[in-house]
């Protein structure tokens, strides 16, 4: 009898134990629940950042432009059925991919328009300037990122999260004073459809462990 109780006393500790290397629904459901409040938070921004951009470097508030796209972002249209099939490491892989590009593309115009500001000497003695705005932005991609690869580190205890080259600043010799402000523009309206995809996601693997996202 007593070696029978010393087996169940030792089978309730390693039970306990592999709970604790697991992560529970409610840890799961919390940290989907943060990244969730983290992408609408993010998406604020750029939508602030966008109206700031469009007003000094396009000249005009309600500028739109929805027939330019950039090949280096990611695309946004997605076939619903296929989305709905996306296992939860393969929405989160991709999550992470794409985040990482829109961090690599606002890293590129955040150091062209720097170097702008030094050759015009500009300077702001009031205020947030359009590339402190855009590193306040990577600060929260980058954020994203960190908390999409622990929720993937969760999954496969393999995942490491992989070390990107700092992007190139490729110049592009066609491409006018005028395009290249555009470019931004386009950076930050794919951003904010993206972020907005990227929160469905969030709300979606949330909804597999019974819980209301709350910001």
């Amino acid at each position: 009898m007593t070696l029978c109780w010393q087996a169940l006393i030792f089978f309730c500790c390693v039970l306990n134990c592999v709970e604790s290397l697991s992560p529970t629904p409610v840890v799961q459901r919390n940290k989907y629940n943060d990244s969730f409040c983290l992408t609408r938070s993010t998406r604020t921004r750029v939508q602030q950042l966008q109206k700031k951009y469009k007003a000094q470097q396009l000249g005009y508030n309600h500028f739109e432009d929805r027939s330019r796209q950039l090949n280096d972002l990611p695309l946004l249209s997605t076939d619903f059925s296929s989305w709905l099939k996306l296992t939860d490491w393969e929405r989160l892989h991709s999550a992470f991919v794409d985040m990482q590009a829109y961090w690599n593309m606002l890293d590129r115009k955040r150091k062209q328009l720097e170097r702008e500001e030094r050759e015009q000497m500009l300077s702001r003695a009031v205020g947030t300037t359009i590339p402190q705005s855009i590193r306040h932005i990577q600060l929260d991609l980058r954020d994203l990122m960190s908390q999409v690869s622990s929720q993937m580190s969760y999954m496969r205890s393999s995942w490491t999260k992989p070390t990107f080259p700092t992007p190139l600043n490729p110049q592009n010799r066609s491409q006018t004073d005028w395009d290249s402000r555009v470019e931004g523009y386009i950076i930050l309206r794919d951003l904010d459809l993206y972020l907005t995809r990227l929160a469905r996601d969030f709300l979606f693997l949330a909804s597999k462990t019974d819980s209301v996202s709350q910001c």
